[in-house]
């Protein structure tokens, strides 16, 4: 099943109860795979095995990866003794110089600023790892779903415009066939004849262009990154119908091309959006 370049995938997993990791992946149509990534402060040893993941799973298409970590999980706890100590005696020397009686608790002294200290836990970026790499994989399969059910409309879509194009070639063969008689009847010689088969048999053209539109009709039903095979098959459908435009001399056939260059431009622009 061909898969579409263009797509949107997220997963969000916990750490321990302190915080969590969210990964979210965005797509779009490119020559190449391409990775951009939006890692954390301290994240940047990591790059090369967020990258490996989504390259294990997707092959063509610009990929943004946001990688967040929310939440605080805190280690130690310090009492800075010394500052303390200075608040009390400060406050009980304003109490005897005030001459009041109030008795100090612990909780106002240990609320008091820069005595209680909390150390927030850094978390290294290889303690980190596992919990991403499972947080990448989930995002990487959700991003692949989307690119794979865009890619069934996309299929659907292509077969229609190559059965509307291989209807259209038919019927230019029925009208060459009837309009071809009644042109050579127009000729004295049969030297004028040979002469005006040969500048306009489009045969090669129309055959040619019939084998690209079967085999583009069997590409998109394999699986694999196969979007520039089917770009290339969709410009040679392109080029025999330029020379097939060029060829004819029946009106009703010239038509039949513009109609038929239509399609192709329109199985083109789709085929660029195909991994």
């Amino acid at each position: 099943m061909i898969s579409s370049m263009t797509g949107f995938g997220s997963s969000e997993i916990g750490l321990g109860g302190h915080g969590k990791i969210s990964v979210e992946l965005r797509s779009t149509n490119h020559k190449f795979l391409e990775a951009s990534l939006h890692l954390p402060e301290g994240m940047l040893s990591l790059e090369e095995k967020v990258k490996k993941a989504i390259e294990d799973k997707i092959k063509r298409g610009r990929v943004v990866c946001s990688v967040n970590i929310s939440g605080k999980k805190y280690g130690n706890a310090f009492i800075n003794k010394g500052l303390l100590k200075k608040y009390i005696d400060k406050i009980h020397k304003a109490q005897k110089e005030l001459g009041i009686q109030n008795d100090l608790s612990f909780d106002t002294l240990i609320n008091l600023p820069g005595v209680l200290t909390l150390e927030e836990e850094k978390l290294s970026a290889q303690s980190l790892w596992p919990r991403l790499k499972a947080a990448l994989r989930i995002a990487v399969n959700n991003l692949s779903k989307a690119r794979k059910k865009e890619g069934v409309a996309l299929q659907g879509y292509l077969k229609k415009q190559a059965d509307e194009l291989k209807e259209r070639l038919l019927s230019i063969r029925r009208i060459l066939k009837g309009s071809l008689k009644e042109r050579l009847k127009g000729f004295a010689t049969d030297e004028e004849r040979a002469s005006f088969l040969k500048d306009t048999d489009t045969t090669e053209e129309i055959d040619r262009l019939g084998f690209h539109v079967s085999n583009f009709k069997r590409k998109i039903t394999a699986s694999g990154a196969i979007g520039k095979e089917l770009d290339f098959i969709a410009q040679e459908m392109q080029r025999e119908a330029n020379t097939l435009a060029a060829k004819t001399f029946d009106v009703s056939v010239s038509a039949q091309v513009l109609k038929i260059k239509g399609l192709i431009e329109k199985i083109r622009e789709q085929a660029q959006n195909i991994e």
